[in-house]
């Protein structure tokens, strides 16, 4: 069963708001589970306010920090010494603010000239040379395959079996409903070719545009509602039945979401929440 302390809030559903008042807006709604972006513009992950600061913040609102979003182009080996720096820092801060998890997302770009082989040997290659930083900081490193066509990692599958050949125990993967959808694993995971143990995150959203799929971009995510065509609230569903235990996080990233006031958002929230549970 679902209960609602499972539900977190990843902040591009409310990109406008200060730090603070994101957890503040998160707390006001019931929900105590975070997930903080470093892509927010000439900001860092905690609007460049001390780590120390942050955690006394989160801990005196209530708040559990879940990840860090994201750690971009991890399994191209040729910025493979940029992201080492940048991986290390994200993990410096991780611990500085008890925050659990740090994301890792594949190169997305449609000028990837890699083969599908290369593309999977350099995820493989990627995880078993980042394993012992996230071993040694203690963090969980959360892989997060995107389901459009040009994404160099698209599959849970592809992304379970690079973990299993790195090697390392620190991994997990982010499901998330809309790359799910796009991406080749729709019918296979559910059949058994997927161990659900190795999810560590599900990121959810739906799409109510009357777009063809292939045209599906992350600026038409909203939250779950009845409308939804991708029928997210299955998958999740699904997901719980098969023994997924951890959280479920909002992460819708369209402007009319983003846009809305407060009260809006939080009534459009609660909404949603009532609509997966009901």
């Amino acid at each position: 069963m679902i209960d609602q302390s499972r539900f977190g809030l990843n902040r591009i559903i409310a990109p406008s708001l200060a730090l603070e008042e994101f957890f503040k807006f998160a707390a006001s709604v019931g929900i105590r589970k975070v997930e903080l972006r470093n892509d927010l513009g000439n900001l860092d992950a905690v609007d460049n306010i001390q780590p120390a600061a942050v955690a006394q913040m989160a801990s005196d609102l209530g708040i559990e920090i879940i990840s860090i979003n994201a750690l971009q182009k991890f399994n191209l080996y040729s910025v493979r010494e940029k992201a080492m720096s940048e991986l290390s820092a994200l993990l410096e801060m991780a611990k500085s603010i008890a925050c659990h998890a740090v994301v890792l997302c594949p190169n997305n770009d449609q000028n990837d000239k890699r083969s599908a082989a290369q593309r999977t040997a350099e995820t493989t290659d990627a995880l078993s040379a980042f394993g012992p930083l996230f071993t040694k900081a203690g963090i969980l490193g959360l892989i997060e395959p995107l389901g459009f066509a040009i994404s160099s990692l698209p599959s849970l599958v592809l992304a379970q079996e690079s973990i299993r050949k790195s090697g390392f125990a620190c991994y997990r993967i982010v499901h998330d409903t809309f790359h799910h959808y796009l991406g080749p694993d729709d019918q296979t995971i559910w059949a058994g070719a997927y161990d659900v143990k190795n999810t560590g995150l599900v990121h959810i959203s739906g799409i109510e545009i009357d777009l063809p799929i292939a045209d599906y971009r992350d600026q038409h995510r909203v939250l779950i509602g009845p409308d939804d065509r991708m029928n997210s609230k299955d998958q999740i569903l699904r997901l719980d039945q098969l023994g997924f235990a951890g959280d479920f996080s909002f992460e819708p990233f369209s402007p009319a979401i983003q846009k809305l006031s407060r009260a809006k958002l939080a009534d459009a929230l609660r909404q949603s929440i009532e609509f997966i549970l009901s």
